[in-house]
């Protein structure tokens, strides 16, 4: 009765793990990227940069449970994951100089701000994801 799954552990295992290095390397990347420490933000209370760091993480796994689901392969997972770190970069930059005065409003904890960064990272990425193929 389980013995797919237990057969299935040691390629589940690769993938989870190559995905959460992934995730984390995106996250160094990302908070290296903005203008504002999100994770001090967040230490301090910021709903806003909280809910905006968390549309960035959903937007960047999205592509990259897609990518697990369709090519069964760490490179390609791991390809699509690089571009799923750019998209989701340039997304961050066309917010900025759509909205320039993010980089004041997430430090301030406008939540609106948050809310519309994460809306925008989290569509871009569903976007990314079905591209997938």
């Amino acid at each position: 009765m389980f013995d797919p799954v237990i057969n299935n552990l040691p390629a589940f295992a690769s993938f989870f793990a190559t995905a959460v290095v992934l995730l984390l390397v995106f996250l160094a990347i990302y908070v290296r990227v903005t203008p504002y420490n999100e994770l001090t933000l967040i230490r301090q209370g910021n709903t806003a940069a909280a809910v905006s760091l968390g549309g960035a993480v959903l937007g960047f796994a999205l592509p990259i449970a897609v990518a697990v689901a369709v090519s069964h392969n760490l490179y390609a997972m791991i390809g699509w994951g690089l571009v799923a770190s750019v998209v989701q970069l340039l997304t961050f930059i066309a917010a900025r100089l759509a909205l320039p005065q993010l980089n004041e409003s997430i430090p301030q904890g406008k939540l609106a701000s948050g809310i519309f960064l994460a809306s925008l990272a989290i569509g871009v990425g569903i976007l990314n994801a079905g591209c997938i193929v």
